[in-house]
């Protein structure tokens, strides 16, 4: 992998030197995991015309969930009394001779941005604007096999949950005993905060967990996904407790189901992400339920939970192959509860099978 985590630097560092800029100075820990191969907690890395440096404010304790650093860098451990790290990169990248230093503005404060440049009065900063996220987007087969582990892993959590006993548990329970599961099986840990909602709260994006407690014919939306190697998945499931599914459970839920899959449908090389949206959203209008959808069908995901590119109405682009993306349409009818189905796919070419499923966890209406 070091081979690899060169590159991505020299690819990006051969951009900045187009444009004037020496240096490099990346702050987003997702970026510096991604040029890095680690990122301990508060970590920043320059890239230099000499040199890349990876400064630490402490040293890094292994932890599998950081990562670990490329050999090929050099690492600085920073005394205590050195203060924050991306000063420091600054007059490190001063005392090399740099005089414009790209730095991500997006990700620094205000203040911080300041004290990177009164450290250094004559290094012209320039913005990097968003050249790592773009050049995350598409992911490299290595990436997506982490991503396949960590799908492979949320499944396994999901599946042995549901042969337990649902009835009378709290979402709260349900959703900790999901992350316990996911460690239990190999992940470092959650990907995203564990969602779990029962009966009115069910179908709802983003619910946190509560101490309502499961109950015979409730619906139970879980949405969950676990981080392995940094990497990231999403899953989405809905199932009834109990009994057999009531008439307007059904309906809701072949309804949601034939949105999701005319989303999972529409993904190819060259589809325009509103397209992606339009044809899982349009499902939804006709029913009925369009004020009530997401404002978007999905996202991108990989070392981070949220990242582009942005399945909406009026997000701009085509998607490229090994892009992996969520499609996740939910319908929530207040009072009653509703429908989320959740899945994470890589982008492929139609000669190499189409989109790549990475949650196979079943979609059937399941009464539990």
């Amino acid at each position: 992998m070091s081979e690899v985590f060169g590159v991505r630097r020299g690819r990006l560092r051969d951009r900045c030197a187009a444009t004037g800029s020496a240096g490099v100075l990346v702050s987003r820990p997702a970026n510096v995991r991604y040029l890095a191969g680690g990122a301990p907690p508060g970590a920043v890395l320059l890239l230099g015309p000499g040199e890349d440096v990876l400064l630490c404010p402490r040293t890094p304790t292994g932890d599998p969930a950081d990562g670990r650093p490329d050999e090929q860098l050099r690492l600085t451990v920073l005394p205590s009394s050195a203060g924050d790290p991306a000063v420091a990169a600054a007059e490190l990248a001063r005392t090399a001779g740099v005089e414009s230093l790209a730095v991500e503005e997006h990700h620094l404060t205000v203040a911080r941005h300041r004290a990177v440049g009164s450290v250094a009065p004559r290094l012209y900063l320039a913005d990097l604007g968003l050249a790592v996220e773009q050049q995350r987007l598409v992911k490299d087969e290595e990436e997506i096999a982490c991503m396949r582990i960590a799908a492979e892993i949320t499944d396994q959590a999901l599946g042995e949950l549901l042969e337990s006993i649902l009835v009378g548990r709290t979402e709260r329970h349900l959703a900790l005993e999901l992350e316990r599961r996911l460690v239990d099986h190999g992940a470092d840990g959650p990907a995203f905060a564990t969602s779990v909602a029962t009966g009115p709260n069910s179908g709802q994006g983003g619910h946190r967990p509560s101490d309502r407690r499961v109950e015979e014919g409730d619906f139970l939306s879980v949405c969950v996904g676990a981080n392995y190697r940094g990497y990231r998945c999403e899953i989405g499931r809905t199932f009834v407790i109990g009994t057999t599914p009531a008439d307007w459970q059904i309906e809701l839920y072949d309804l949601v189901f034939a949105a999701q899959r005319a989303g999972r449908e529409s993904l190819a090389p060259g589809a325009a992400y509103r397209d992606v949206d339009h044809a899982t959203r349009q499902i939804l209008d006709a029913a009925g339920h369009g004020e009530g959808v997401a404002p978007l069908t999905g996202h991108g995901v990989g070392l981070e939970i949220d990242e582009d590119p942005q399945l909406a109405p009026a997000a701009m682009g085509k998607l490229d192959a090994c892009v992996p993306v969520t499609v996740e349409p939910g319908v929530h009818l207040p009072g009653r509860g509703g429908v989320r189905i959740d899945d994470t796919l890589v982008v492929r070419q139609e000669a190499d099978g189409g989109p790549e499923l990475l949650t196979i966890t079943t979609k059937e209406l399941l009464a539990l």
